[in-house]
């Protein structure tokens, strides 16, 4: 029971973290262009207010992420299964494609911070997401112009299969490999060695 509950908030621990780089980094960052002149591209629009999968990862979260894999994957691979599939199937197979290779790539970015070997539960949460995607491309083709969802409905919904899948397959395999620990002791280590600074300035 106890480890249950430790590893509960582990999980939401690591949820807290990610919304505190999400959010509060982000709305720091007009304050930086305004005070140094840094022309800075803000890393996330708001993903709270996502009406949609599409909406969530096309317009509002990871911004430079999804530039360059709009970029250096989707338009290529739309490209290249236009010639197979023909142009009204080309663009899902190319999203499909983009979240694959975004959790493959999260997957690496996971083994180099934990040194163990992937579970590829990360890459499944990203193919679960890129073919939710797809549904919802298909969904919204077939009801163009007609009733849609609130988005006092639809956001609610967004959001939380989002956080849902995330504490299901994303977060788990970092939490299982001490991640999280190492990184409380590493910034504990910061802490103490920020101590030692100001007292030594205090000093002097």
């Amino acid at each position: 029971m106890d480890g249950e509950i430790n590893n509960l908030v582990k999980l939401w621990l690591s949820i807290l973290a990610s919304l505190f780089y999400c959010y509060f980094l982000a709305s720091k960052i007009p304050k930086v262009h305004a005070t140094s002149g840094l022309e800075l591209e803000p890393p996330s629009d708001e993903p709270y207010l996502s009406t949609s999968l599409q909406d969530f990862w096309g317009r509002r979260w990871n911004l430079m992420v999804t530039y360059l894999l709009r970029h250096t994957v989707y338009k290529p691979a739309r490209s290249f299964f236009d010639n197979m599939l023909g142009s009204k199937w080309a663009p899902l197979a190319a999203v499909l494609a983009a979240f694959i290779v975004s959790g493959l790539m999260h997957e690496l970015v996971f083994y180099y911070v934990t040194r163990v070997s992937p579970t590829w539960e990360v890459t499944w949460y990203f193919v679960l997401h890129g073919a939710c995607v797809v549904v919802e491309f298909g969904v919204k083709r077939v009801f163009s112009g007609k009733a849609q969802l609130h988005w006092a409905v639809s956001t609610p919904l967004t959001v939380g299969f989002v956080v849902a899948t995330a504490m299901w397959l994303f977060f788990p395999p970092v939490l299982r490999t001490g991640a999280v620990e190492k990184a409380i002791e590493e910034c504990k280590v910061l802490l103490d060695f920020a101590k030692v600074l100001w007292k030594v300035n205090s000093f002097w």
